[in-house]
Protein backbone atom coordinates (compact mmCIF):
# COMPACT_ATOMS: atom_id res chain seq x y z
CA UNK A 1 0.00 0.00 0.00
CA UNK A 2 2.72 2.43 0.87
CA UNK A 3 4.54 1.56 -2.61
CA UNK A 4 1.08 2.67 -4.45
CA UNK A 5 0.71 5.96 -2.73
CA UNK A 6 4.38 6.62 -3.50
CA UNK A 7 3.80 5.96 -7.13
CA UNK A 8 0.37 7.90 -6.93
CA UNK A 9 2.11 10.85 -5.63
CA UNK A 10 4.43 11.61 -8.44
CA UNK A 11 1.19 10.92 -10.61
CA UNK A 12 -0.49 13.84 -8.91
CA UNK A 13 2.96 15.74 -8.86
CA UNK A 14 3.03 15.03 -13.02
CA UNK A 15 -0.76 15.42 -13.42
CA UNK A 16 -1.05 19.18 -11.35
CA UNK A 17 1.40 21.08 -13.41
CA UNK A 18 0.41 19.33 -16.66
CA UNK A 19 -3.12 20.45 -15.63
CA UNK A 20 -2.23 23.67 -15.57
CA UNK A 21 -0.23 23.86 -18.81
CA UNK A 22 -3.30 22.16 -20.90
CA UNK A 23 -5.99 25.02 -18.98
CA UNK A 24 -3.13 27.64 -19.67
CA UNK A 25 -3.15 26.81 -23.52
CA UNK A 26 -6.84 26.19 -23.61
CA UNK A 27 -7.49 29.49 -22.42
CA UNK A 28 -5.01 30.78 -25.06
CA UNK A 29 -6.59 28.80 -27.84
CA UNK A 30 -10.58 30.39 -27.00
CA UNK A 31 -9.64 33.72 -26.25
CA UNK A 32 -7.91 34.03 -29.72
CA UNK A 33 -11.28 32.34 -31.61
CA UNK A 34 -13.13 34.60 -29.68
CA UNK A 35 -14.92 37.56 -31.54
CA UNK A 36 -13.43 41.25 -30.71
CA UNK A 37 -15.15 43.52 -28.84
CA UNK A 38 -17.63 42.62 -25.82
CA UNK A 39 -17.30 38.60 -26.36
CA UNK A 40 -13.27 38.52 -26.30
CA UNK A 41 -13.65 40.58 -23.07
CA UNK A 42 -16.14 38.25 -21.62
CA UNK A 43 -13.91 34.97 -22.56
CA UNK A 44 -10.78 36.93 -20.68
CA UNK A 45 -12.68 37.18 -17.62
CA UNK A 46 -14.25 33.34 -17.53
CA UNK A 47 -11.22 32.13 -18.51
CA UNK A 48 -9.19 34.36 -16.06
CA UNK A 49 -11.03 33.13 -13.25
CA UNK A 50 -10.97 29.61 -14.43
CA UNK A 51 -7.37 29.77 -14.14
CA UNK A 52 -7.32 32.21 -10.71
CA UNK A 53 -9.84 28.72 -9.39
CA UNK A 54 -7.20 26.02 -10.51
CA UNK A 55 -4.06 27.23 -10.48
CA UNK A 56 -4.65 27.30 -6.73
CA UNK A 57 -5.76 23.21 -6.75
CA UNK A 58 -3.19 22.43 -8.99
CA UNK A 59 -0.57 23.85 -6.70
CA UNK A 60 -2.14 21.44 -3.96
CA UNK A 61 -2.30 18.45 -6.18
CA UNK A 62 1.71 18.76 -6.35
CA UNK A 63 2.00 19.45 -2.43
CA UNK A 64 -0.05 16.58 -1.79
CA UNK A 65 2.53 14.17 -4.50
CA UNK A 66 5.27 15.58 -2.79
CA UNK A 67 3.76 14.70 0.93
CA UNK A 68 2.96 11.25 -0.62
CA UNK A 69 5.97 10.64 -2.22
CA UNK A 70 8.40 11.36 1.03
CA UNK A 71 6.16 8.95 2.72
CA UNK A 72 4.35 11.49 4.94
CA UNK A 73 0.70 9.23 4.95
CA UNK A 74 2.70 5.70 5.99
CA UNK A 75 1.33 6.24 9.19
CA UNK A 76 -2.14 8.09 10.02
CA UNK A 77 -2.94 9.26 13.01
CA UNK A 78 -5.48 6.89 14.99
CA UNK A 79 -6.94 8.98 17.43
CA UNK A 80 -7.08 13.01 17.99
CA UNK A 81 -4.16 12.47 20.76
CA UNK A 82 -1.86 11.37 18.22
CA UNK A 83 -2.10 14.65 16.32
Amino acid sequence: MSALKRVLGLLWIVLGPAAMLFMFLEACDKVALAPVGVDKTNTILQWGIILFIFIPICTGLVIFGLYSLKGEYTKLPESSEEL
